[in-house]
């Protein structure tokens, strides 16, 4: 990395460290300054939810509801991935298809997922599958949308050279077609991960007994309200770290092709 490259990431990382205090010194004006002593407002200030983060972190029990929330994240975006990405080669593979499908699948997607939880309780029943049910159907749209995408991107000659060289159908997905859409396929699950993590919550409200979204409404029936503070900021912690991961993979596979 040159000086130039590594001065500007330096600037990036500083002014991402302002946007950080900045949002914090909002946090604080909020709740601090205007509430009286004892408030409900002061419960939720920032200096005690954040000294309360670290405790938190050093104990077993937040560790093992994150395990949880993240094994739920990786099953609903599992079954999202095997649904929306056949969907979407075969909507761009077919015009005839996707014009047929895709006005009923713009009307689904356009269901918020959480309108589907009494149904997804009634069933599948109380405790998990509900939950995969509702995170799968919040990630199919943006996967099966950008791997339709992909398929209507991919440079034709590569397809007639595949059909000049007598490949069968298998071999054309498979050596043109799959990593052709590759890239938007990545883009569509970077942000499904996005949706899926705001989802998880209230999912997990559904009469689980583990997850980060059961630990909020435990906080809250104990009135542990800096603990409440402490993981909603942990679930913004993590849905970043998710994100940076999943862009650092997609960076990284971009500059080997």
């Amino acid at each position: 990395m040159s000086a130039q490259q590594t001065k500007y990431a330096s600037l990036r990382v500083l002014q991402g460290l302002a946007g950080i205090f900045l949002l914090l010194g909002l946090w604080w004006l909020l709740t601090v300054p205007f509430s009286a002593s004892g408030s409900m407002a002061q419960r939720f200030a920032p200096v005690p939810s954040l000294l309360t983060l670290a405790p938190m972190l050093q104990g077993g029990e937040i560790w093992f509801h994150i395990a949880v929330s993240l094994q739920r994240v990786a099953v609903g975006l599992g079954l999202a991935l095997l649904i929306g990405v056949p969907l979407g080669l075969l909507l761009g593979a077919s015009a005839g298809t996707n014009a047929t499908l895709s006005p009923a699948f713009q009307f689904l997607r356009m269901i918020s997922p959480l309108s589907w939880m009494p149904i997804a309780v009634m069933a599948f029943g109380v405790g998990d599958r509900p939950v995969y049910f509702l995170l799968a159907f919040a990630a199919v749209w943006p996967i099966m949308l950008n791997t339709l995408a992909g398929v209507r991107q991919l440079d034709r000659r590569w397809l007639q050279l595949s059909q000049s060289l007598s490949a069968t159908g298998w071999e054309t997905l498979k050596g043109v077609v799959i990593p052709g859409v590759l890239g938007p396929v990545l883009t569509g699950t970077r942000l499904a991960i996005g949706i899926v993590w705001i989802v998880l919550v209230p999912c997990e409200m559904l009469g689980v007994s583990a997850g980060l979204g059961y630990f909020i409404l435990d906080t809250r029936d104990r009135l542990a309200y800096h603990e409440l503070m402490a993981t909603v900021v942990l679930i913004g912690l993590l849905g970043f770290l998710l994100d940076t991961a999943f862009r650092k993979l997609y960076e990284f596979w971009s500059q080997s092709r």
